[in-house]
């Protein structure tokens, strides 16, 4: 410390003036020894500084660290726990606060033949079309809101099929929004997982179809599901001035190793001005546009249903029946009110072991093989009989009379891919088309194919 104060003194010493002396030329021993003289007094006055400096210090025990430099300080910043990704079919992205988002989708492939009288004059033979081809999202929003949009892109037009915003408080779900209103147990089962290529008769024949409405679940105790909603139309047929109200509630205990099934359900629907009812249904598959069994338009300012549902699940095999009733009032009471009837029952069983119909919320749900073919297992096998039978005839009005004999092979290989193969005889009464002998009593046979993949 003395060297590092004694060089710039005696730098600054060097550029001061020499003091002036007697002589105009002093001796090299005078001005060594004016040196000599100078070096002790800055010498001096070095350790009276260093003295100085001593006394104002901390003390010689206490370690003073020198202060870091800013550049090494980095800022204190709490980082965001980074978004949640599962796997289902399809990724699931859950963020911090409740949101979450997962894309979905469904592509159905149907192909197979319609064997008609050709007498009949119909078009048959053999059909091909993309059944559905679906895209969609949903995903959960903090406070307990949710959402749902799906949008189906099949026969090269796009059409809304789901498009709720959900609200959910324990028990209570609330639905506003294009969807499903409640009025069958093969209605509300996905087409991702049914037994058939289509549903049953009288889902379509009495226009069971998504609606633009609000609606309202509740599971009011173990097993017991009431579900209830005010709906408009379809939204692709609006504007219009129709509404309808659905009522449904669902008993489904557990007995044994049984599940069981039991529900029924009420449905009025107010037609708008100057529509009409019409009730008609294709021969099993949806590639013909053919119908066998049509009333024809009528009209009509009311439609009142009534559904009735049973079903079981053990084990391997399930069971299960519905009847629904569809009455409709005209506009001029010198008609009088025409009720229809259609239903089903149905019998599977798988034949591999440990494949089993899934089912919940008052729906059968996905068949997840026990032995998939991607864990080296041939997947889950299932056979289906099922009756269909739909009666369109009443109060002078001739629809005609089905009875459908079906028969189904459901592969599933994996939980997201399905293959089904059907056959069906349908026999009719009082078809919609006479053959050239004037008669309307025969039969139609239909082969359908559908190869499935969801995620």
């Amino acid at each position: 410390m003395k060297k590092q104060l004694l060089l710039p003194l005696l730098l600054g010493s060097a550029l001061t003036p020499a003091p002036a002396f007697a002589q105009d030329t002093p001796s090299v021993e005078d001005q060594l020894a004016a040196m000599q003289a100078e070096i002790e007094r800055l010498s001096q006055r070095v350790q009276e500084l260093e003295a100085e400096r001593s006394a104002t210090r901390a003390p010689s025990n206490e370690v003073v660290a020198p202060p870091e430099p800013l550049e090494s300080v980095a800022p204190v910043v709490a980082a965001a726990p980074a978004p949640a990704i599962a796997f289902g079919g399809a990724r699931t992205i859950e963020a911090e606060g409740g949101w979450s988002f997962k894309p979905f989708g469904r592509l159905n492939i149907d192909a197979g033949t319609v064997n008609a009288p050709d007498s009949t004059s119909r078009e048959d033979g053999f059909g091909s079309e993309i059944r559905r081809a679906r895209l969609g999202m949903s995903g959960d929003i903090p406070g307990g809101f949710g959402y749902k949009i799906e949008v189906d892109f099949a026969g090269n037009e796009v059409t809304v099929t789901d498009a709720i915003i959900t609200y959910e408080d324990g028990p209570l779900t609330v639905n506003v929004g294009q969807h499903n209103n409640f009025q069958s147990l093969e209605e509300l089962t996905s087409s991702r997982w049914s037994s058939f290529i289509e549903r049953a008769a009288f889902t379509d024949a009495f226009g069971f179809e998504r609606r633009l409405g609000v609606s309202a679940e509740v599971d009011i105790a173990e097993g017991i599901l009431l579900q209830a909603g005010l709906f408009r139309d379809n939204i692709a047929d609006l504007p219009d001035d129709s509404w309808s109200g659905d009522l449904r509630a669902v008993a489904s205990p557990v007995v044994g190793d049984a599940q069981l099934h039991f529900g029924g359900s009420v449905h009025y629907t107010e037609l708008g001005d100057d529509e009409t009812a019409r009730y008609r249904q294709r021969p099993l598959v949806h590639f013909t546009s053919e119908r066998f069994v049509d009333t024809r338009n009528f009209d009509a300012e009311s439609e009142l249903g009534a559904g009735l549902e049973a079903g079981v699940i053990t084990g391997p095999f399930h069971a299960v029946a519905e009847g629904f009733w569809q009455s409709a009032e005209r506009v001029d009471p010198a008609f009088a009110e025409p009720s229809f009837f259609g239903g089903y029952a149905e019998a599977g069983l798988f034949l591999t072991p440990g494949d089993s119909r899934g089912y919940r919320g008052g729906k059968f749900e996905r068949t997840r093989p026990a032995n998939p073919v991607d864990e080296g297992g041939m997947g889950a096998l299932q056979v289906n009989l099922r009756y269909d039978y739909l009666d369109l005839n009443d109060a002078g009005i001739i629809g005609g009379k089905q009875n459908g004999y079906f028969a189904s092979l459901v592969w599933v290989p994996t939980d997201y891919t399905r293959l089904l193969v059907n056959y069906g005889r349908l026999e009719y009464d009082d078809a919609a088309y006479p053959t050239t002998s004037g008669s309307t009593d025969y039969a139609v046979d239909v082969i359908g194919m559908r190869a499935q993949i969801d995620f």
